[in-house]
């Protein structure tokens, strides 16, 4: 049975009604962006599919000298409930917000077709649901979680193009496999990519998640990779100088 809770050095993310709990590479994930200039210095921050909160208490505790809002969106009540809850027990609640909604409802309010670019959004972070037309689980809550039927990824791309200021970015976690299907669809929205790092558990095996970073201004790709575990199964440097800010024992 996975820990009921989640302890971090500044906040605690209770995960027993969210079906889709805190792991690894998405801890890397938010320590990834949250180092990001872009992200201390944004204006309001947009979480889409927020899950337990966990990226949004991430960059909260990384944005804590600023004014920073970040609005931390999920469709599932139950998953939207716990969120909050986690927010309201960190340092930083009156800066997160939690809407539970669709990303398509919360768009077709907040887009550019009905804000002038000062009220759209610096960054958008997502780590969305990776699997499409795979075998699925008898719990349809688990279901809405891993699964793009409820928020295929032109959708959510299409979406984040409407809320992404000029000069903002957009920061996303997907499998590795569908990288290039990821940079397609943000490429039809105008959105390129700038960033890509591959992660590894270790150096012996393939990557199996890559996190990317698109912008509407086009430039040269930075490509890089971040490996989990050395060879005599520790974390690596690279890993540990980012996630020691977060996690307990590092």
């Amino acid at each position: 049975m996975a820990n009921p809770f989640f302890q971090c050095k500044q906040f605690i993310v209770h995960q027993q009604q969210t079906s889709m709990k805190v792991c690894t590479d998405a801890c890397l994930f938010g320590a990834w962006v949250a180092q990001k200039e872009e992200v201390i210095h944004s204006r309001h921050i947009v979480d889409i599919g927020t899950g337990t909160g966990l990226l949004s208490l991430m960059l909260a505790q990384v944005t804590e000298k600023s004014a920073t809002i970040i609005t931390a969106i999920e469709i599932e009540s139950q998953a939207a409930a716990e969120a909050n809850s986690n927010f309201t027990l960190s340092p930083w609640q009156r800066r997160l917000q939690l809407v539970n909604d669709s990303i398509q409802n919360y768009a077709a309010k907040n887009s550019s077709s009905n804000f002038t670019e000062q009220k759209l959004s610096d960054v958008i972070i997502s780590n969305p649901p990776f699997f499409e037309g795979d075998l699925k689980s008898p719990d349809p809550i688990k279901n809405k979680a891993a699964h793009s039927t409820d928020l295929p990824w032109a959708t959510l791309v299409e979406n984040v193009a409407g809320l992404l200021s000029a000069e903002g970015s957009f920061f996303v976690l997907v499998p590795t496999l569908r990288a290039y299907t990821m940079q397609k669809l943000a490429l039809a929205h105008q959105l390129h990519l700038v960033e890509e790092v591959l992660v590894y558990n270790d150096a012996k095996h393939l990557p199996f998640r890559a996190m990317l970073q698109f912008k509407k201004i086009s430039s040269n790709v930075l490509r890089n990779k971040l490996v989990i575990k050395d060879a005599e199964n520790q974390y690596t440097t690279a890993f540990t100088q980012l996630l020691s800010p977060y996690y307990l024992h590092l």
